[in-house]
């Protein structure tokens, strides 16, 4: 049904690009076809499947991951929430921030419990995938290319002295609106081929964020996503669906988890001085050879 391989294969997968800008769910898809493993293919958009069953013990891991590289920075967020709730005010940054992931998770939270599994079993296909994984990398370059125009604005001159930049706004410092927003982008990822943090980034981007901020807020606003998704569909991994592939899952959200917590680690770097682009090529050469080669 799923062999040791195979949980390697999709657990290593998983953990990199649930945060790599490029889709895990694109990816889940296409990767099996390509390998000709044509019975994780079908399972991915069937009602019942064992290999969903699989992916939410991968998810959890991410998640957990994630939860360990940005353990202080959820300390943090944590007491301030507490301390927020207790004195009825936000007046610190950790507070702020908590309150803004707060109000960004609700858009795609009722979403996805009303719409995951109808798009999931329409669209996870290899080349509804690559469609999807097309418009993904379009997505990503659209958004650097505004950011950039944004960032040739007018300088802004303060008394005789020089020009200097405007600086954008600090993530702390998002109107709630605005998180809702970027939270809102992430509904897009319920289509196979779009990638969560690949576009609430582009929508930070949009917002005037710098890369890092965007990546930052990303991160922290996917971890109760992941989470949440993969606790609330841990019935199906403790249940029939769950028979044969237990051994498989724990091997393989062990190599999901180790390669969520390395991804995440490069890509935090990678956005302190880097962009979105090489990601937005990739999703766009993938996506085009998936939708020509039609794989099946």
């Amino acid at each position: 049904m799923l062999s040791y391989f195979q949980a390697i294969v999709i657990g290593l997968l998983q953990g990199v690009t649930e945060l790599f800008p490029i889709s895990s769910l694109g990816h889940s898809v296409l990767v099996p076809a390509l390998f000709g493993w044509h019975n994780l293919v079908g399972a991915q958009s069937a009602d019942e499947s064992f290999y969903l069953a699989f992916l939410v013990g991968l998810h959890v891991a991410t998640a957990l991951a994630l939860v360990v590289y940005f353990r202080q920075d959820w300390i943090r967020i944590t007491r301030g929430l507490v301390r927020s709730v207790r004195t009825r005010r936000i007046d610190t940054p950790d507070a702020r921030l908590g309150w803004l992931l707060i109000v960004a998770t609700i858009p795609v939270g009722l979403t996805g419990l009303l719409f995951e599994h109808p798009l999931r079993t329409l669209f996870a296909k290899p080349l509804a995938a690559g469609i999807f994984l097309t418009a993904n990398g379009v997505i990503l370059l659209v958004a650097e290319r505004l950011r950039r125009r944004a960032e040739a604005r007018v300088p802004v001159t303060v008394g005789a002295g020089p020009a200097i930049e405007a600086d954008g706004p600090r993530l702390d410092a998002l109107r709630p609106g605005e998180a809702a927003g970027i939270g809102a982008a992430q509904i897009l990822a319920l289509f196979a081929g779009v990638s969560r943090s690949g576009v609430t980034m582009a929508a930070g981007l949009l917002r005037g964020l710098d890369h890092e901020d965007a990546a930052r807020f990303s991160f922290l606003l996917a971890t109760p996503i992941i989470l949440a998704a993969g606790v609330y569909k841990l019935p199906d991994l403790l249940g029939p669906l769950g028979d044969g592939i237990r051994p498989q899952m724990l091997v393989g959200s062990l190599c999901a988890a180790v390669a969520a917590y390395v991804a995440v680690r490069f890509l935090v770097r990678w956005f302190h001085t880097r962009t979105l682009t090489p990601f937005g090529i990739y999703c766009l050469v993938a996506g085009t050879l998936a939708v020509v080669l039609n794989v099946h």
